[in-house]
């Protein structure tokens, strides 16, 4: 979940799976983050519904570990 202030600033973001408040400075998410926004569509029971949502690593590594097939991971080969 994000907070935002005067002229679109992040101020917060709290992960939605624990509560945990996320280290935010200078409008910067601070430690990984997983962000989502999603626009369901005509074959969903959500047909027109946006969906934001904000998971920190823990809950992210938490929910990968539940799934039935696994996360597919790639190493990145150049950091920016």
């Amino acid at each position: 979940m994000r907070k935002y202030g005067q002229g679109g600033r992040l101020e917060k973001v709290i992960c939605n799976g624990c509560g945990k408040k996320l280290v935010v400075e200078d409008g910067i998410v601070r430690e990984g983050v997983l962000s989502i926004d999603h626009v369901w569509d005509y074959f969903s029971e959500k047909d027109g519904e946006i969906h934001h949502l904000d998971l920190c690593e823990s809950c992210c590594d938490r929910l990968a570990g539940e799934l039935r097939i696994p996360v597919e991971v790639e190493e990145q080969t150049e950091l920016l």
